[in-house]
Parts: structure tokens; C-alpha cells; sequence
């Protein structure tokens, strides 16, 4: 079982052709594209990935291309998470016989079950499989909070190995690592909260702008754990108006266009989103060309 999912994870987008279906090409050629640009991993329909529109048999096919494309060489966490426990499951025990590295699952949504509703959601979904689980708190989505003490009691579980913390509350990342085992990773879930959290003890990020600019990401981390916290703090300001300009509309919209700015063929997202703004390209664009991506 893998123990360790790296420190770099992309959320990666899912590619569309003109038509709205998945471009599994498009897909394959991102996939190695990151893998080969600072991702230590890869999560494959997730919040990013468009997973609420996207159906069973996609999703499986998608796991699968992954795995192909770039297994062995990135690690990759299956998005298996939902609303319903039994599916969960179902999809979690699909991604694990095509190979992959971990699953990702996020709190139920809409819902809003109780925290010991949480725990068992958590708890029925991880004893279904020999995988490693991340478990995905992002309140802002979900209506629903997933609480430290909690975390503590899901931690007990022995695949349950790291959370991706995007509740947007220190204090909460604070409380998280004082109640954690050691060897239990925290990610941030927002790029901008990297390397406050890094300093609180979290291992890394579940992150949009690695899309972008995943070698810099890498470059921060890096700097901020060998000690030369000036420079992590430099390259953080440096990459600050990306990560919040990938935010001025729902994700993943922006990150869509700005792949789409760099000539990545990846298509607009499937409705209920919208494609980004002429105004929002053009803010995407001015970004881009600070960081002389364009």
C-alpha cells in the first residue's frame, strides 16, 4: 500500500472535446504532461475534474487511461467519493482493480450528515478497500464540516492516511496537527494556504495552480522544509495572483481557460458551469503574462 502521495498533488481538470465527451486523449497527454512538470500525483475526478457531471463508466474509464499513462511514475488517487455510501463504495472497489494509487473522498454533500454520520460514511467506505484514503473537507462545497476530532477518530483507521484541509481556517489546521499522529498528512486544499499550513506541519498540497506552474510549487515546498523560508515566502508572492485569479469564478472554469490560453485543447466545462467570461479570460491572460507563461 502506498504510504506516501507526495507533496504536489494536481486535481486535474477532465478534458471535453466540442461535443461535451470526454476527450481521453486529451486526458492521457495531460496526465504525462504533469507527471513530467512537479506533480508527485494525480487526482483523477475530483471537485476539479468536474465529478458531479461526470458518470460512473466515465469516471472508470478515466481511472483506467491514467493508470496507463503515467502509473508507476505519478501516483494516482482515484476522486471515489460522493453523497451516496453505497456508491462510494461501488466506484472505490472499480478503482481499485484498475490500479490505482489511493482514492479521494470528499465529504458528503448536500446531505449534511452529522460528524458521526461522517465517521461512519468515512469508516464503511475505507474498510471496503485495501487502498489508502484521503479524506477531502471542503465546507464551502459541501454545506458540511468535517471536524479534527473527527479526523482523530477516522486516523485510527489504518488506510486512513491524510486529509485535504480546504475549510479556509488555520486555527482548524492548528487543531488538526495537535491531534494527528505525525504520520498523518495534512494537504492544503487551497493553493493560497500552502505555505501557512506548511509552517502549521502539513506535508504539501491538493492544488489547481500546479496546472500552471507545478514546478514553482515544488520549488516552494522544497525551499520552505531545507529552511530557507525567505525564498518559499518569494515564490508564494510571487505565484499569489495566479492562485487567486484561478478562483474568480467557480472552479475549475478559470484553470479551463487558462489550459486553453496555453493551447491545451481541454474544452469548456459541462453545465451547470459556464465557460469563463471574456473578462475573465482577459484577467486570466494579463496573470499569465506576469509569470511569462504566454
Amino acid at each position: 500500500m502506498v504510504n506516501d502521495f507526495g507533496r504536489v498533488i494536481t486535481a486535474m481538470i477532465t478534458p471535453f472535446n466540442k461535443d461535451l465527451a470526454v476527450d481521453y486523449n486529451v486526458a492521457r497527454k495531460l496526465a504525462r504532461h504533469l507527471a513530467e512538470s512537479g506533480s508527485d500525483g494525480l487526482v483523477v475526478c475530483g471537485t476539479t475534474g468536474e465529478s458531479p457531471t461526470l458518470t460512473k463508466e466515465e469516471k472508470v474509464e478515466l481511472f483506467r487511461a491514467v493508470v496507463e499513462e503515467v502509473g508507476g511514475r505519478a501516483v494516482v488517487i482515484a476522486g471515489t467519493g460522493g453523497n451516496s455510501t453505497a456508491s462510494s463504495i461501488e466506484l472505490t472497489q472499480a478503482a481499485e482493480k484498475l490500479g490505482v494509487d489511493g482514492v479521494m473522498l470528499v465529504c458528503p454533500y448536500y446531505n449534511k450528515p452529522s460528524q458521526e454520520g461522517l465517521y461512519q460514511h468515512f469508516k464503511a467506505v475505507a474498510s471496503s478497500t485495501n487502498l489508502p484514503v484521503l479524506l477531502y473537507n471542503v465546507p464551502g462545497r459541501t454545506g458540511v464540516n468535517l471536524l479534527p476530532a473527527t479526523v482523530a477518530r477516522l486516523a485510527e483507521i489504518p488506510n486512513v492516511i491524510a486529509i485535504k484541509e480546504a475549510a479556509g481556517n488555520i486555527d482548524q489546521v492548528s487543531e488538526l496537527r495537535r491531534l494527528l499522529p505525525d504520520s498523518f498528512a495534512i494537504y492544503s486544499g487551497d493553493d493560497s494556504f500552502t505555505l501557512p499550513m506548511l509552517a502549521l506541519g502539513a506535508k504539501g498540497v491538493v492544488s489547481v495552480a500546479s496546472h500552471l506552474v507545478g514546478t514553482r510549487m515544488q520549488q516552494m515546498i522544497n525551499a520552505f522544509t531545507t529552511g530557507n523560508t525567505t525564498l518559499a515566502a518569494q515564490i508564494h508572492l510571487q505565484l499569489f495572483p495566479i492562485f487567486k485569479g484561478l478562483f474568480i469564478t467557480s472552479n475549475p472554469v478559470p484553470v479551463k481557460a487558462a489550459m486553453n490560453l496555453l493551447g491545451w485543447q481541454v474544452g469548456i466545462p459541462r453545465l451547470p458551469l459556464v465557460e469563463a467570461t471574456a473578462a475573465e479570460k482577459e484577467a486570466l491572460k494579463g496573470i499569465l503574462a506576469e509569470l511569462k507563461l504566454i
